[in-house]
């Protein structure tokens, strides 16, 4: 069988990729392993455009939000079913300090769009502790990155475009400027793999460095879900009857298991940021796909120009991957210039 692209993973990435370039009449074929699972299953599909202890501005962010939203609202569309979810968040803070830097920001142009000077606990009064005080963020939205991920491998798979297996990199061979993966034939391979670059021979020499992120999903009874809470760690809605507490950030890390230490940090932090009762459900793990300059991973192979990367989207794949998903297949389809902040020319194969 012949393609014009085979996606090697479909997490958002992936996912996303295909989309655009499909939607431009591209075909396409995605090799994905459905048991692995990967980070962006487990994510809660955050878009935050302030972010840090410094309330720093997300990189790109005036771009990305009104892409992603239009975007998601023609998957939306695509598939009958809600993806993306306007939600505010409202921020504790610890000390007059926090508090002030936090007024400050939002006194100043640049970042008005997104910060309230001031809020109270709004909705969550009574169900949380108190705090030095609380901020809100605006424009801040939430992606149902599950149930978008499980709509996209169903469309495929009853396409027969999904091939739901572990990707062989030693199978594949690349001849007359085409890549042949066992029946397959494509004019170009993507790796879309998340964490698992760091495996793939052809682009291992890329700065992939892996963050391990550990979360809970809990039962908070009555708890609102109009709105993400942030109090050292996130409190955000979940599937059904669910909030998605997290998430952890370790560089270092020696398995993908959940981790009884990181377990109990997360529920003490809930136990002091909560008044009311929750339990457990799950705890869950993944390693999330970062690169040293906190910068996604575009482009074409030095030496095999029939293979290309999409990836190292890190924590915010959900803000991320329609922008520069979109950006991607122009390059593949049409060779309009890859910015170059994301190209990666910018790391030399040594």
């Amino acid at each position: 069988m012949h393609f014009d692209f085979l996606l090697i993973g479909q997490g958002l990435a992936g996912a996303l990729l295909a989309h655009f370039l499909q939607k431009a009449g591209a075909s396409v074929a995605i090799i994905d392993d459905a048991q692995r699972g990967g980070a962006s299953v487990e994510a809660a599909g955050l878009i935050n455009p302030i972010t840090g202890r410094r309330f720093a501005k997300s990189w790109r962010i005036d771009e990305l939000i009104p892409f992603a939203e239009h975007t998601y609202a023609e998957l939306e569309a695509q598939f009958q079913q809600p993806f993306f979810q306007y939600r505010p968040i409202i921020r504790a803070l610890f000390s007059a300090k926090e508090d002030n830097d936090w007024v400050a920001r939002a006194g100043e142009s640049f970042f008005s769009k997104y910060l309230k000077e001031a809020s109270d606990e709004g909705p969550l009064r009574g169900f949380i502790q108190p705090a030095y005080g609380f901020g809100q963020i605006e424009g801040s939205a939430q992606v149902e990155v599950a149930a978008l991920l499980s709509a996209f491998s169903a469309r495929s798979k009853q396409e027969g475009r999904l091939i739901q297996a572990n990707f062989d990199h030693s199978k594949l061979i690349l001849e007359k400027g085409k890549a042949r993966y066992e029946t397959l034939l494509a004019d170009r391979v993507v790796f879309c793999e998340g964490y698992g670059l760091h495996k793939n021979p052809f682009f291992n020499y890329l700065p992939m460095e892996g963050n391990k992120g550990e979360v809970l999903l809990v039962r908070i009874p009555g708890f609102p879900r109009e709105v993400i809470f942030k109090h050292k760690v996130f409190i955000a809605p979940f599937g059904g009857d669910l909030f998605w507490i997290g998430a952890s950030y370790l560089r270092e890390f020696t398995d993908e298991l959940p981790s009884a230490g990181e377990r109990e940090r997360m529920e003490n932090h809930l136990r002091r940021a909560l008044k009311t009762p929750f339990t457990v459900v799950d705890h869950r793990a993944a390693i999330r796909p970062t690169v040293s300059d906190r910068r996604p991973l575009l482009g074409l192979h030095p030496e095999y120009p029939q293979l290309a990367v999409f990836n190292g989207l890190g924590t915010k794949g959900s803000s991320l991957a329609p922008f520069w998903g979109a950006h991607f297949a122009d390059v593949l389809l049409q060779g309009v210039p890859l910015d170059p902040e994301v190209d990666i020319r910018r790391f030399r194969n040594n």
